[in-house]
């Protein structure tokens, strides 16, 4: 086992990351922006390091400083977290080739999966259900528009490289194809460099579900179940269910054998995530994410697993232990995304955090940064709490969930919270009967 790991990440994920190497035993190595030199991941680690002025580019992105902090300090491996360098295959390969290991997959699959086209290749190559789409890139529009007529409008055209929705366009007919080709395309090249796309039938009314796999060096994958996070807002998850209220345990284990089956067939290992739209009974495949998730604590609390903890056993080496008969999932849990924005024009919120006040109880849990006095940087993701609430019963997590909202005091900034309990309140929820379009319909009634 690994004696001191560096954390190459910010706010509540590294705070995450830091617990479970504390409960290990392991020493951490927390890195840091000059704007985050008073936040908790820094009070808390072992050593910490400044790697940069505020602009994450500058510091979180900054892959020889980070590099050379882990040297400096004498640290034998480094865990991403999620987003910055967490999917970046060249820094994956960077930290192996200073003697280090990365907690998470091997630089190959990072790459196999990062691109949207190659992943969708692949899973479908291991018999895993795709979207009707393009086979590939889309190389012209009159490619685009063969490959819309064999599907039928409408379509969705989708950057290669991309995620949180840009690069993504809807054709409702043949008319509207064009300006949406080129849309994409010109977002694609903006926002990732890379302006490939291609196309998928569009869904009307899908959840997305997504199944979160662990899987170690010596050919072991499991998986932790399934989650639910159909309720997003510009594609960005709002609040999340494990497990879905609309999936079954037959459909559950007949998914988490398709997946576990191919992912053994690659040689993946350590954690990931693969996401499905499901319609009509239907799941079908729409990319991988090769990291923890922001919404694994769902995962946790119907597992009893700390999939942390896991990430940093396969990472040292150790078998999984266990196989998918000994992994038992029961009740349920919701996790809220409580976010430093204008709850109801979503205008980002930085500033001072005159009072904090986390709410507890049975079944409730918070994983944040924040403490009174602690200025919210706006250099970095709105995101500044995750709550997440555990029952028996989904109607029991919502009662904890509803609850723990009113007993949660963050003051001198706007948060999302009342978006929430506007959300735990309303009908279609309370009966688990939302798509992801759900949410932004909802958002927009409450704005007129």
């Amino acid at each position: 086992m690994f004696k001191k790991i560096l954390i190459a990440n910010r706010g509540e994920i590294a705070l995450r990351v830091l617990r479970a190497c504390r409960e290990l035993g392991i020493a951490s190595v927390a890195v840091h922006s000059t704007a985050d030199a008073d936040a908790m991941h820094v009070r808390l680690a072992d050593e910490s390091v400044c790697i940069g002025p505020p602009a994450a580019r500058d510091s979180y992105l900054n892959m020889p400083a980070i590099i050379s902090a882990a040297l400096i300090t004498g640290a034998e491996a480094i865990h991403p977290g999620y987003g910055f360098l967490s999917e970046n295959a060249k820094f994956a390969e960077m930290v192996e080739a200073h003697n280090l290991v990365f907690i998470g997959p091997t630089a190959e699959h990072i790459r196999m999966m990062g691109d949207k086209i190659t992943a969708k290749t692949t899973m479908a190559d291991l018999g895993v259900p795709l979207v009707p789409g393009s086979p590939g890139e889309l190389a012209s529009l009159e490619e685009a528009r063969e490959v819309a007529e064999r599907i039928m409008f409408p379509v969705l055209i989708k950057a290669a490289a991309g995620g949180g929705g840009r690069g993504m366009r809807v054709a409702q007919t043949a008319g509207d194809l064009e300006t949406a080709w080129r849309e994409a395309r010109a977002e694609a090249g903006a926002a990732f460099g890379n302006n490939a796309v291609y196309m998928e039938k569009y869904l009307d009314k899908p959840r997305h579900i997504e199944l979160q796999i662990l899987a170690d060096n010596h050919g072991e994958v499991v998986h932790i179940g399934e989650r639910d996070c159909s309720l997003q807002r510009r594609h960005q998850k709002v609040l999340e269910e494990a497990g879905s209220p609309v999936i079954t345990p037959e459909a559950r284990n007949a998914l988490g054998k398709t997946v576990t089956d191919a992912l053994k067939r690659i040689g993946y290992r350590n954690a990931g995530t693969l996401e499905f739209l499901y319609q009509d009974g239907q799941f079908a495949f729409i990319e991988m994410n090769t990291r923890l998730q922001v919404e694994h604590p769902v995962s946790e609390m119907i597992s009893g697993m700390d999939l942390v903890r896991e990430q940093i056993r396969i990472a040292a080496g150790e078998p999984l232990g266990y196989t998918q008969d000994d992994i038992t999932l029961a009740g349920h849990s919701i996790e809220c995304r409580i976010t430093a924005e204008d709850p109801q024009t979503f205008a980002p919120s930085p500033g001072k955090v005159e009072m904090f006040h986390p709410p507890g109880g049975l079944g409730i849990r918070v994983d944040s940064g924040l403490y009174a006095g602690y200025r919210i940087p706006p250099h970095y993701d709105s995101l500044v709490a995750k709550l997440i609430s555990y029952g028996k019963t989904r109607e029991e997590a919502i009662a904890r969930m509803k609850r723990a909202l009113r007993e949660f005091v963050i003051t001198g900034v706007k948060t999302t919270i009342p978006l929430h309990q506007k959300i735990l309140e309303a009908p279609d929820f309370m009966a688990g009967d939302y798509t992801i379009h759900w949410l932004e319909k909802f958002v927009a009634a409450q704005q007129d």
